[in-house]
C-alpha cells in the first residue's frame, strides 16, 4: 500500500520533525518506508534515515507499508508529515 503526502514543515524535514515521526513510526504495527522521487526508501522509524532524504517544504513523500494495519499506519504518518511542527508547537 502506498500513500503520498507533501511535507508541510517550513524548515523541511529537520531533526525535531524527524524525531517525532520516527517515534510514531516505531509504535505502528507494520514497518513503513519513506522516499522521495529521487531518493531510495528509508525506514520511517529511523531519525537519521529520515534526515538523509533531504526533504524540503513541499517535497512529495511516498510512504509505503504492507500488512494488517498498513492503511491506518500510513494515514497516521502522513498526517504528521503534513503538519508543520514549528507552527503546531509539537
Amino acid at each position: 500500500m502506498i500513500h503520498t503526502v507533501l511535507l508541510a514543515g517550513r524548515a523541511g524535514l529537520h531533526m525535531r520533525a524527524a524525531s517525532r515521526i520516527a517515534v510514531a513510526a516505531a509504535l505502528l504495527p507494520v514497518p513503513v518506508t519513506v522516499r522521495t522521487l529521487d531518493r531510495p526508501p528509508v525506514r520511517a522509524d529511523s531519525v537519521l534515515a529520515l534526515l538523509t532524504l533531504g526533504a524540503l517544504c513541499g517535497t512529495e513523500l511516498i510512504l509505503e507499508a504492507h500488512g494488517e494495519g498498513a492503511a491506518e499506519s500510513l494515514d497516521r504518518l502522513a498526517s504528521l508529515f503534513a503538519t508543520d511542527v514549528d507552527v503546531a508547537g509539537a
